[in-house]
């Protein structure tokens, strides 16, 4: 949850006002007719009916549905004070958007934070036949900060004891004062330590994460941080969890955290750690941070709680968009939307521990008609030619790095207004370029189009298969079954309507190329 930098502004949106008093304005939402078809509107991405929002939070698996919760401001589409709204899903494609879940109140704005199942009313909040939901938060008083007290972010806790739709404030809030006044301490997500029994709940403070533990979910006792020497960037939005090292019984701890400003590509991005946990303390090499997706629009990822043991995977979901620019993308009734959930997975190469992302096995249902190319010698460009929506669709692409001597190589999406968007790999520069500098020509924001962006690719493998996915205003990229992962968005005046695979300098050869038209999860 960003430290929202011009609270001038947010006081006059009379922001101030339903966090002091804890009144309950409508969300505002826009009719189904028109979401499907307002310019830049994805189709198979999560959005918001109306307004902005931000973080997705809260996240559990209960009874057969997903839930996701977000940053919510229901009054405007830019940030303002927050409200946690919320979506369920059964399949974690398809959303049904509910009422707002969690409201201002006299404490404060609702910031991000996490929720889990307490299946053993470890809590005491259940009752016999009702197990209690807890979900953690950050109260923010505006008027705390204001007055520079420095302590205006604090923890606290609500439940749900009818699966998460309806939540009652715990009376005892907030559960984790602000002792130290620090003025950026928040974003509180928890995780069950099976060893020692006891919850472990991790917040950002500044720039280093915090631990504490807890038996009970409403008392917490401090007990380590992890951080890094020196380090000046903002720390956001941690999530802790064991995961076992693919094709082994090694188990280690992950942790994720949100970093504000100075990522890959310039302002934010989502980071890991890899390391272990012994119920106090997370020992990792510091220096060892890692990126979960280098392109600039993936942030604040954090997983879903509770999913079966039958289930196995990890799976998270983050926001789709960058501090530096989110506020003023060219969208009208919404603003913002979320990642494709992905299916984390951890591998170990030669002590090196690296995680993998991909979209979950359910995207493929949304598939819908395949044109395949089956292998192609391209020295030139080729125009992918078929009946699918170049702007709506799944591109598979399997290459022979072999084989090929080309140069550089890649994926070119345009229109008829002359603006594009391109994915090239270079060879000698081991590294791929995503270029949206000309992806419109009225240009919202220098810091949007201000450069090319890029990443480090290995060539030196004998195939490499690429997954781009394709919506209205976005792309997603996934290489070698995760390895890497670049996301980026962009908004043309119209649809890219027109791909081609191209190459320089030689000759690409394409083992074998799909595409997937892909239908909208709104229909």
């Amino acid at each position: 949850m960003q430290k929202f930098t011009y609270l001038a502004f947010i006081l006059l949106l009379s922001g101030i006002i339903a966090c002091n008093t804890g009144s309950e304005a409508p969300a505002v939402t826009a009719q189904q007719n028109d979401y499907y078809y307002e310019p830049h509107r994805p189709q198979f991405h999560f959005t918001p009916e109306a307004n902005w929002m931000n973080d997705p939070n809260g996240m559990f698996y209960y009874e057969g549905n997903y839930h996701l919760f977000y940053q919510y401001f229901p009054d405007s589409t830019v940030w303002g004070p927050m409200h946690w709204g919320h979506a369920i899903s059964e399949d974690l494609v398809r959303w049904e958007h509910l009422p707002i879940a969690l409201y201002p109140d006299s404490i404060g704005c609702i910031f991000s934070g996490g929720a889990v199942v307490d299946n053993n009313n470890t809590s005491g909040l259940g009752t016999d036949n009702q197990t209690p939901i807890v979900a953690t938060f950050t109260h923010h008083d505006f008027a705390g900060e204001k007055a520079k007290t420095n302590d205006f972010q604090k923890q606290s806790i609500a439940y749900s004891l009818d699966g998460g739709k309806e939540w009652s404030k715990y009376k005892g809030n907030p559960v984790i004062p602000n002792t130290e006044k620090i003025k950026d301490f928040r974003d509180p997500k928890v995780v069950w330590h099976e060893a020692s029994q006891k919850w472990i709940l991790v917040l950002a403070a500044y720039d280093k994460v915090k631990f504490y533990a807890s038996s009970n979910l409403t008392e917490w006792e401090f007990i380590s941080d992890f951080g890094i020497e020196g380090d000046q960037r903002l720390w956001e939005c941690p999530d802790l969890f064991p995961m076992k090292v693919e094709g082994s019984d090694e188990m280690k701890w992950v942790l994720i955290v949100s970093i504000q400003k100075e990522a890959p590509n310039g302002g934010t991005a989502s980071s890991y750690f890899v390391g272990d946990f012994d119920g106090t303390t997370f020992k990792c090499d510091p220096e060892n941070q890692k990126w979960l997706d280098w392109g600039t629009d993936n942030y604040a990822f954090v997983t879903w709680n509770n999913l079966p043991e039958s289930d196995g995977r990890t799976v998270g979901i983050g926001w789709m968009s960058n501090w530096q620019y989110a506020q003023i993308v060219p969208t009208e009734k919404w603003r913002s939307a979320m990642t494709i959930p992905r299916e984390l997975k951890l591998f170990n190469v030669d002590e090196n521990y690296t995680l993998y992302s991909m979209p979950t096995k359910e995207f493929e249902s949304l598939r819908s008609k395949s044109t395949a190319f089956g292998q192609m010698n391209i020295t030139d460009d080729k125009m992918l030619k078929g009946t699918f929506d170049p702007s709506q669709s799944e591109f598979d692409v399997t290459i022979n790095l072999q084989k090929t001597t080309a140069e550089s190589f890649g994926l070119k999406l345009e229109n008829g207004a002359e603006e594009y968007f391109s994915i090239e790999f270079n060879k000698a520069d081991g590294k791929m370029y995503v270029d949206r500098t000309h992806s419109a020509k009225n240009k919202f924001s220098d810091k949007f189009y201000d450069k090319v962006h890029t990443a480090p690719v290995d060539f030196n493998r004998e195939t490499m298969n690429i997954r781009f996915l394709v919506d209205a205003a976005s792309c997603e990229i996934f290489i070698n079954g995760g390895e890497l992962n670049f996301t980026s968005i962009f908004f043309p005046s119209e649809k890219f309507n027109k791909a081609t695979i191209f190459a320089r300098g030689g000759k690409l050869e394409v083992s074998n190329a799909t595409i997937y038209e892909l239908n909208s999860i709104w229909n």
